[in-house]
């Protein structure tokens, strides 16, 4: 490989890059809005406050609220009920979240299964409230108690998990979509032809293409994380976030390699943005980058694994958010290094130098 043609080439590309300003907005000012809107609706993401209606006398709740009223004000607003049929309508509508009458010894709660998490809370904020009288109506103290620890500090919000997963589907899709669009683009316009038959070599061109992605992506990176440090996001990096780096590395050039393989197959730019697509938005969703895999069916966590996407955003989490150490990242960055490899042997033999 010449150096001198490599760091032209490199030059050439980065500025053409710059100049692009869709590549620019896709590459920069998508993640960022992502950030901004997920960021924004997770910020204060807490236990939701209930909204419980009273109807009649409620003697067990009346009593633990008087117990206990910084702690259950926290969690409930309670406010009086007209009728039952008036409650049970206001639960069904939204405006309330559970309704609450006591039949004798019986404490019954009427609640709406809509928003599950809160329907959680309902049963689990009441049972702990029966529980509660049923012990000291015995005068017997429970034979067993359970005793919780969270295993991350417990200042982490849920910034700290959202980060690396917009931050993964924004690498991801600058790898692809800049390898596959690019390529494309370079044969249609001959350029590839002329590359081929001008003194420069084909690793001078490869070389200085990944160069270029990668340096890219590392800035896309830090731009990405000076964001979502501020004040208004409060993104908090642990010791081991520096390994994120080589894990960006190791996904753009997995990214990267499905975009030559795209690029290899499409005709046209439109096709490969049509096909790049299709690969990257269901991998974002199937393999965690804007869903969390424990809130997916068991199927959607199988698959994911065939999906780079999992390692790259996995690999983030383990050193920024979770506090594992640099190790921790090494798996990840030994899939995708060898996911790009296969990928990239697959392109090769499709790759054409014209188009046909």
């Amino acid at each position: 490989m010449n150096l001198q043609s490599f760091r032209s080439l490199s030059r050439a590309m980065a500025l053409g890059y710059v100049r692009d300003r869709t590549a620019l907005i896709f590459t920069i000012l998508i993640p960022v809005l992502f950030l901004v809107l997920f960021g924004s609706i997770y910020k204060n993401s807490t236990t939701p406050k209930l909204s419980i209606l009273e109807v009649g006398k409620v003697t067990l709740v009346d009593q633990a609220r008087a117990a206990s009223p910084g702690e259950l004000g926290k969690i409930l607003t309670v406010t009086p009920a007209g009728s039952l049929a008036a409650a049970l309508s206001d639960v069904r509508k939204g405006t309330d979240d559970a309704a609450v009458q006591q039949r004798g010894n019986r404490l019954v709660v009427h609640y709406s299964a809509a928003d599950p998490t809160k329907a959680a809370v309902v049963n689990s904020v009441f049972s702990t409230i029966v529980e509660q009288f049923n012990l000291a109506a015995t005068g017997r103290p429970p034979a067993y108690r359970l005793v919780s620890h969270q295993v991350e500090d417990k200042s982490l919000k849920a910034i700290q998990y959202l980060a690396p997963g917009l931050l993964g589907w924004a690498i991801a899709s600058g790898g692809a979509f800049g390898a596959s669009i690019t390529l494309v683009g370079w044969r249609h316009n001959k350029l590839l032809r002329r590359l081929r038959l001008s003194p420069v070599s084909v690793s001078s061109v490869v070389a200085a293409r990944i160069w270029v992605g990668v340096a890219l992506a590392v800035v896309q990176m830090f731009a990405f994380l000076g964001i979502a440090t501020t004040p208004y996001f409060g993104l908090k990096l642990t010791a081991s976030w520096w390994m994120a780096i080589p894990v960006v590395i190791s996904g753009t050039l997995a990214f990267m390699a499905i975009g030559l393989l795209v690029g290899a197959a499409a005709k046209s730019q439109q096709a490969a943005s049509a096909v790049a697509n299709l690969i990257i938005l269901p991998m974002a969703f199937l393999g965690g980058a804007f869903i969390p895999l424990e809130f997916a069916p068991d199927w959607v966590r199988q698959v994911s694994y065939v999906m780079p996407l999992r390692y790259l955003v996995t690999g983030m989490q383990n050193v920024m958010a979770r506090g594992l150490g640099p190790a921790s990242a090494l798996p990840s960055i030994g899939i995708l290094l060898g996911f790009a490899v296969v990928v990239t042997l697959i392109a090769v033999r499709v790759f054409q130098w014209d188009e046909i």
